[in-house]
């Protein structure tokens, strides 16, 4: 069993900071006239994932505000997930790397889902 004494102890912050970064490094790679457009938007609400994730765990001894945030944090996900579509579509990312990211939302999804589902479980005080 591991100890969680902070946000960053959990395995879905963890991987969705990671992926997080690995995508803001990649979209780099984006066209300039995309700067203030779809390279922002899936800047943003990539590192919203973890963002939300951090302050449901500060929450957590309230149960509906913590699966509150983490449903925010799943609907961030989501919304990456529709910029990466985007991202495919235009041509910005490559096949492997498009599912390369959407199944890692897609797991990162699954845990949030997995959490919110036992917000009782995380309450302390």
């Amino acid at each position: 069993m591991v100890l969680v004494n902070t946000h960053k102890d959990l395995k879905v912050y963890q991987i969705s900071f990671r992926i997080s970064m690995e995508l803001f490094e990649l979209s780099k790679l984006f066209p300039s006239i995309e700067q203030y457009s779809l390279t922002d938007q899936i800047r943003r609400s990539s590192r919203s994932v973890s963002s939300n994730i951090a302050e449901a765990f500060r929450k957590r001894k309230y149960p509906k505000s913590f699966a509150s945030k983490l449903t925010d944090s799943e609907a961030e996900a989501a919304e990456t997930q529709n910029w990466l579509d985007y991202a495919l579509k235009c041509k910005y990312l490559k096949e492997n790397e498009y599912r390369y990211f959407y199944k890692n939302y897609d797991k990162i999804i699954g845990m949030l889902v997995n959490m919110r589902l036992s917000a009782n479980r995380w309450k302390v005080g």
